[in-house]
C-alpha cells in the first residue's frame, strides 16, 4: 500500500533559528515551533489550552532566507515531512529516537513587526508560485508570491496592515 507524508504547521518560533553549515557548505537551519490548541472541556465546559513543541529544519538556501528574517516569537507556516531520526546513546548505549519536520517550504503569517521585522508576503515560500501573490494549494494571497502583495497595500501601510490572523483561511 502507498504511503503519504505530508505537514502542514503554524506557529511561533521558541527560539531564534539556528543556522549551521555542512563540511559541503549545505545550510542547515533548525527551528522549534510552538503550537497552541483551544478546546472545551466537554466534562467541566472550561477552555483548556494545549501546546505542543515540534521542531523543525529546513535545508538549504531556504533555510539561509528563513535564518535571515526570522527571530524568536514571530509565527510562520511550514510545509513539509516527518523524518525519524535513530541512534544509539553514547552514554547509555540505550536506542533513541526523534520525529522532526523537515520543511520544504515555509512562509510569512502575522502582521507588521511579526518576523523579525519582515511583513507578510514574499520569502522563502514557493519558487513556483504564481507572480500574482496566490501560493499552490488554495492558500491564496496569504504569502509566498511576493509583490502583488505590496503593491496592493493601503497607502503608508504594508501587506501585514490588512491581512490579519483571523483572515488566514483555514
Amino acid at each position: 500500500m502507498a504511503s503519504f507524508n505530508k505537514v502542514v504547521l503554524m506557529g511561533n518560533l521558541t527560539r531564534d533559528p539556528e543556522l549551521t553549515y555542512t563540511q559541503g557548505n549545505m545550510a542547515i537551519c533548525k527551528v522549534g515551533i510552538a503550537l497552541n490548541r483551544r478546546y472545551q472541556n466537554s466534562q467541566t465546559q472550561e477552555w483548556v489550552e494545549k501546546v505542543s513543541f515540534v521542531d523543525i529544519t529546513i535545508f538549504g538556501k531556504r533555510g539561509e532566507a528563513f535564518h535571515k528574517f526570522h527571530k524568536r516569537g514571530a509565527s510562520a507556516l511550514f510545509e513539509g515531512r516527518l523524518e525519524l531520526d535513530t541512534w544509539d546513546d553514547k552514554n547509555t548505549g540505550q536506542k533513541r529516537s526523534k520525529l522532526y519536520v523537515v520543511a520544504d517550504n515555509w512562509e510569512f503569517v502575522g502582521g507588521k513587526g511579526a518576523g523579525g521585522g519582515q511583513s507578510q508576503g514574499g520569502g522563502g515560500g514557493y519558487e513556483s508560485a504564481p507572480s500574482g501573490g496566490g501560493a499552490p494549494g488554495g492558500y491564496g494571497n496569504y504569502g509566498g508570491g511576493g509583490g502583488a502583495q505590496q503593491a496592493a497595500a493601503p497607502q503608508g501601510g504594508d501587506a501585514g496592515d490588512f491581512l490579519g490572523v483571523d483572515d488566514t483561511p483555514f
